[in-house]
């Protein structure tokens, strides 16, 4: 029974047999949104709906949401998701239901040596390892790590000076990343590490890639579920290895020379973590520490999230003021009415700055840096009507809710007044979630917000943002990852000329 060649009738069959057996396992799960009743856009044979209407994830749920409301679903490959950016669907999700239904994000299981960071930890571990993390960012510890702050934004202005005397053309994200890092170095593990003056410090190298997940592996898990298992037994990670590793040992290095020196007495993040360590979990964990690993994950995501959101965050603002040199002028205004003639930058004063916060929620509106939420119904739970079944992943379209017409008028223009005091007590909570909300909220909301409105004070007090022939607009975006754009965000800086005390001093 020879066919074609080697090609025999039985592995004719067995090929045929495998091919049905996987448009099968693969079109199963295609029916769940029409049981459900629920719109969507419909399924292609194992690509599901990725990139239905455009390739970059959030702008495609921003198509979605313009073609089928505030309620659709969605296949990623075979992956059924809900996709909710309604807010009274979203309180119950994300807040009144978190500790029942709703606990849990998305777990890839492909996590490496970060499967115990508080991002991705679940129940009651999660629970356990956030009550510790909290106390690192309460007003009181921000505030002792502001002067930290205050000394890397000065080194970030100072550096920029050639750059601006020589009017070359600067790309953002060069001055705002080693920024960044410099502070989550410093307030983390009390590491100077210069990265404005080291420009190619592996830090930030590490840092970079950390939150771009490989497409291939992240395809073939798609795929292939049932390979998962093996995957995790293997050690594969979606976070690359060498540069968690990277991260492993150099903690571990300033724990070793640490105790080496009794050096108990620093203030920074870890030794917080170190201070209240438990080496022992019991069933009994409410108030216990963190054991070694568990300081391990936090210290590397926080070093690598911090980096990443506030260095992302402070580039589309310099981007949107430079297209937007009215509400650049109306805020250096009030920069210099708070702190005249260059002025030290004083905590208090900074984070009473009305029209600086509303500046910097309304960038974060048109660009927060996860443009999507997404949790995991831990039993069928019927919320408005609508039927979400056990292990359903729930996704928050943060892009698309922001840009929502009807929640935000004229949704494509950066209007800071949107969040003026008098605006803001009428703005839905549930509709503006650039740091999520509730129980699973981003623990590092303020440190980010402080860190970042700082460095833009600091820059604005001596500099104005200008478009330049390099500078790309529109803006297209990166299809991976958190929120970027594609291409690196490229300004001019000019001087600022008042009568007013040198940078220098």
């Amino acid at each position: 029974f020879e066919l074609i060649g080697n090609f025999t009738f039985s592995e004719f069959l067995f090929s045929l047999g495998s091919t049905c057996f996987l448009n099968i396992f693969y079109s199963v799960t295609y029916g769940v949104f029409e049981k459900l009743r629920v719109r969507g856009p419909k399924p292609l044979m194992y690509w599901g709906t990725v990139g239905r209407h455009n390739q970059v994830y959030y702008l495609d749920d921003y198509e979605c949401a313009k073609k089928y409301g505030r309620v659709w679903g969605l296949y990623e490959l075979r992956r059924p998701m809900l996709a909710v950016m309604d807010p009274e669907m979203l309180k119950i999700i994300l807040v009144k239901e978190c500790f029942t239904h709703f606990t849990n994000r998305r777990n890839f299981r492909l996590n490496g040596d970060l499967y115990d960071a508080v991002n991705i930890a679940e129940d009651d571990q999660w629970r356990r390892i956030r009550n510790q993390v909290t106390p690192s960012f309460t007003s009181g510890r921000i505030k002792e790590m502001f002067n930290i702050m205050q000394h890397h934004s000065y080194k970030m202005v100072v550096g920029l000076q050639s750059k601006v005397d020589n009017s070359e053309v600067i790309t953002m994200k060069d001055i705002f990343g080693p920024y960044s890092m410099d502070v989550m170095a410093s307030c983390v593990f009390s590491v100077d590490l210069d990265s404005i003056n080291e420009p190619s410090n592996p830090f930030i190298t590490h840092a970079s890639k950390l939150f771009r997940f490989p497409v291939p592996l992240f395809l073939f898990q798609g795929f292939f579920p049932f390979f998962l298992p093996l995957l995790k037994f293997l050690g594969v990670s979606l976070f690359p290895k060498s540069s968690t590793s990277f991260f492993r040992t150099v903690v571990e290095k300033i724990r070793a020379e640490r105790n080496e020196s009794s050096k108990t007495n620093v203030a920074d993040i870890l030794q917080y973590f170190i201070n209240y360590q438990t080496k022992t979990l019991t069933k009994v964990m409410e108030n216990q520490g963190l054991n070694d690993h568990e300081i391990l994950s936090q210290v590397t995501m926080l070093i690598f999230a911090g980096y990443e959101t506030s260095a992302t965050t402070l580039t589309f603002l310099a981007y949107t003021l430079a297209r937007n040199p009215e509400v650049m002028k109306h805020l250096q205004q009030e920069i210099d009415s708070t702190f005249p003639e260059k002025g030290p930058i004083r905590y208090e004063s900074l984070i009473q700055m009305g029209y600086l916060s509303s500046v910097v929620d309304e960038c974060l509106r048109l660009y927060p840096p996860a443009a999507r939420l997404e949790r995991m119904a831990k039993e069928t739970v019927k919320i408005k009507g609508i039927t979400i079944p056990k292990n359903m992943i729930v996704m928050v379209p943060v892009y698309a809710l922001h840009r929502d017409p009807e929640l935000w008028p004229n949704p494509e223009e950066f209007k800071p007044e949107r969040f003026s005091k008098k605006n803001k007590q009428s703005i839905n909570p549930y509709t503006y979630l650039p740091f999520g909300i509730g129980p699973r909220n981003c623990l590092g909301m303020r440190f980010a917000l402080v860190m970042i409105k700082l460095a833009l004070v600091k820059v604005l007090q001596n500099y104005s943002f200008l478009v330049c022939d390099e500078t790309e607009i529109p803006l297209r975006m990166h299809p991976e990852g958190l929120m970027g754009p594609l291409q690196p965000i490229k300004l001019k800086l000019q001087k600022r000329s008042l009568n007013s005390a040198d940078l220098d001093n």
